[in-house]
């Protein structure tokens, strides 16, 4: 099969592309981006429109097995695709857990009958993720899995932590760290400061994070092993990681759009779609987390897709599950609160939607370089829409952003050479 994208603006921070070009794509991979010939080839006019690597996603929760009810493979998906994202990386905290190889080949199994991206499995560290037994991270690779992590769970045992960091060094595969101190945040609900006193909610303090994000550290040193910090919060985690880097340590980190753009200030009307894990921040967090990305010290933006049922939600926030859904908003709210404000230019966002994370967890992805795969969003980053989640593809309706108007909106997905997605609409 073939496909001619014809007229847009290239934007491909990892093959140095940009301008306006020609994409031909011949079966799922990208063969010529110039002029190339159209005979025999399906056209695509993407005129008016950026061109960007299929967006990457390295933290999403798609609830399945276990929880479909909330989301499963292909819903989540759906979500994927509507919002431009080609490839997901996929939490092990279903039920029962990613631990095994069987239950890994079940979500690979599921994924390639949806047929409308690539998703990658985190498996977990722990024996269902419970922090006491390394799982049998080596069974899982033959199922192909990117990374370890018991996210949602921290890995309070430092010890289990050295053992994964260096287990995983034979594989070549990061160690994710969710990094929270369960003692420190305790019962906490939101972010510890005047927000939280002021509205009497109970309160998680950001060393919380702070003090795993240091002693993960100090263990990728010790160990030589590869250490992702996953949606980092806090402007000593920024410093944090920044300092490892110079030091030359194998860190890399990611962070969230909801971090980037709101702060606990956003839990005042008590909707509990900003109820987070980690939790929003202050005004000051979130500058640092913007000046992290700014000069390379945070490597990824990944939304942490973590879709909830209605009736989870709808109850006190001290009694609502952490998590909201992203993965339909992050590219419009992202061009919207940085991009049109000036914080931020989109060539850089794409980076670390894209290039920034594939490499971070050593994916094929990323990239529209010939020969890479044919994985490609079409967006008009100036047009305007309202978000309603209740017309989400996703299953999850836990949005704060929804009522928001947004600039920036997916107008084709192509995946593996297909066009999966076009004009609000499956293909």
């Amino acid at each position: 099969m073939k496909l001619l994208i014809k007229g847009a603006e290239i934007i491909d921070p990892a093959g140095k592309i940009a301008g306006r070009n020609d994409i031909l794509v011949e079966d799922g991979v990208i063969r010529e981006i110039g002029k190339p010939s159209a005979a025999g080839a399906e056209v695509l006019d993407a005129s008016g429109l950026k061109a960007a690597p299929g967006l990457v996603d390295i933290h999403v929760h798609f609830r399945d097995p276990g929880y479909e009810y909330k989301e499963n493979v292909a819903t989540g998906l759906r979500a994927a695709a509507a919002g431009g994202f080609t490839s997901v990386v996929c939490m092990p905290n279903t039920k029962p857990d990613i631990d095994t190889k069987s239950v890994a080949k079940y979500v690979n199994d599921k994924a390639r009958a949806a047929g409308l991206g690539r998703l990658f499995i985190a498996g977990a560290i722990s024996k269902k993720r419970e922090g006491a037994e390394l799982a049998e991270i080596g069974d899982m690779m033959n199922e192909g899995i990117v990374a370890v992590t018991d996210d949602g769970n921290p890995v309070m045992n430092a010890q289990l932590m050295r053992r994964a960091l260096e287990y995983t060094k034979m594989f070549g595969i990061p160690v994710m760290s969710h990094a929270e101190d369960k003692n420190l945040a305790g019962a906490g609900v939101m972010n510890e400061g005047m927000v939280s006193t002021t509205i009497g909610m109970r309160p998680i303090p950001k060393e919380a994070e702070t003090v795993m994000v240091l002693r993960d550290i100090e263990l990728a040193a010790l160990t030589g092993g590869r250490l992702h910090l996953t949606h980092i919060s806090s402007a000593e985690s920024v410093d944090a990681v920044r300092r490892a880097k110079a030091r030359g340590l194998r860190v890399t980190c990611d962070v969230t759009p909801h971090h980037l753009v709101l702060t606990d200030e956003s839990v005042m009307g008590f909707d509990t779609a900003t109820k987070v894990n980690p939790p929003l921040r202050a005004e000051s967090d979130r500058r640092a987390l913007v000046a992290g990305l700014l000069d390379g010290t945070i490597d990824a933006i990944a939304s942490d897709h973590a879709p909830h049922a209605v009736h989870e939600k709808e109850v006190s926030y001290d009694d609502a599950p952490f998590g909201l859904v992203g993965l339909e908003t992050t590219l419009a709210v992202l061009v919207t609160r940085l991009v049109e404000t000036g914080a931020a230019p989109l060539e850089l966002l794409i980076s670390k939607l894209t290039a920034g994370p594939a490499a971070a967890l050593g994916l094929n992805a990323g990239s529209l370089a010939p020969g890479a795969p044919a994985d490609i969003v079409l967006f008009d980053p100036a047009a305007e829409w309202t978000v309603d989640s209740s017309k989400f593809f996703s299953k999850g309706r836990n949005c704060p952003f929804n009522g928001w108007r947004v600039r920036g909106r997916v107008a084709a997905t192509v995946a593996a050479g297909n066009i999966v997605f076009k004009d609000g609409a499956f293909v």
